[in-house]
């Protein structure tokens, strides 16, 4: 294999394993962002209790799936990681601030008293601001950084549907994790999740095709549309079903759903970006670091990967189950 076939083969390989990281990431820190947002929503101390007990031993693990993204992005495409960094230094730091606040609150609030409910709004707040800020991070690569109303609408549309898409996670996870009339309460709000995030994806798709730089040439390319629309009934499948298992008191089924909704709309994303890594800016061939740095990279993922995998799914299958209150 000559060396610009190599290259152009380790730089394809970097753009799937960090999608996998996204997708790994959006998922796991996806759910218990969704719980905080939700808890904004309880006015008992006793059901947020709850909600944060359900999140509590896996909560700064599913974070740690953020940092190797940003390391991964780092060392495989540095132009690109330059270029995120440097336009959209505000919600990225919007975002750090945030888990710092969410961090501080979930810790702060076990040795409060009277104060409890301010850590558990600061705890709301700063899950919902980090949600917010990521869907303006999604939006903005998406609009390949351009400017306008336009494009700035499209960006508010992006953030809503996380906060939605993150609230449906939340919302599902909970009806696996608790009993009684939180549980009845989280199957209400998947549902309402469910639209919202449905009809958010599909405002991001068409205006995907329409406001994206590489959105109508991606989607006309030979046998791209027949992938879309193969991952667009996967994702109606999946809402399907969520709504099926919600109604027929399925615990498990929904947070499953709403996960294969999460994974085939960011497949269908990677495909329509395809081969652009910030649309219209930057490739993966133009942004992706030498041959020699790709193949190091790629020893240190294949044993740190493995590790990070098998300790999320230790810690799921350890404290699996329904929580109970504490005083139990």
């Amino acid at each position: 294999m000559n060396p610009a076939s190599t290259e152009s083969l380790l730089s394809h390989a970097w753009f799937g394993i960090i999608g996998l990281m996204l997708v790994l990431y959006v998922i796991t820190d996806g759910f218990d962002l969704g719980v905080g947002i939700l808890t904004l929503f309880r006015s008992k101390e006793s059901e947020r209790n709850l909600m944060i007990q359900s999140i509590g031993h896996v909560w700064d693990a599913n974070e740690t799936w953020l940092v190797a993204l940003g390391g991964a992005l780092f060392g495989a495409f540095p132009s690109a990681y330059a270029m995120i960094l440097s336009d959209l230094y505000v919600p990225i730091m919007v975002l750090i601030a945030s888990m710092i606040m969410r961090g501080a609150a979930i810790e702060f609030r076990h040795a409060a008293t009277s104060s409890k409910p301010v850590w558990d709004r600061i705890f709301g707040v700063g899950s919902l601001l980090a949600a917010i800020s990521q869907g303006v991070i999604l939006g903005r690569i998406l609009t390949g950084m351009l400017p306008g109303h336009l494009h700035m609408t499209f960006v508010a549309v992006t953030a809503i549907g996380v906060v939605s898409g993150y609230a449906l996670l939340g919302a599902t996870w909970l009806v696996k994790k608790t009993t009684g009339s939180l549980e009845q309460t989280a199957r209400r709000y998947s549902v309402t999740a469910v639209f919202t995030t449905v009809t958010a994806a599909i405002i991001v798709s068409a205006g995907t095709l329409v406001i994206s730089p590489v959105g109508v040439s991606r989607w006309d390319q030979h046998g791209v549309l027949s992938i879309l629309i193969g991952f667009a009934v996967l994702a109606a499948l999946a809402v399907c079903y969520i709504l099926y298992s919600v109604h027929m008191g399925g615990e498990h089924g929904p947070f499953a759903g709403s996960a294969i909704l999460f994974v085939a709309s960011f497949a269908g994303l990677a495909v329509s970006l395809f081969p652009y890594i910030v649309p219209g800016q930057l490739t993966v061939a133009s942004a992706a670091s030498d041959s020699s740095t790709l193949t190091f990279m790629l020893f240190g993922i294949g044993t740190v990967f493995p590790i990070m995998v098998g300790y999320n799914l230790y810690q799921y299958h350890l404290f699996r189950g329904k929580v109970v209150p504490v005083h139990h």
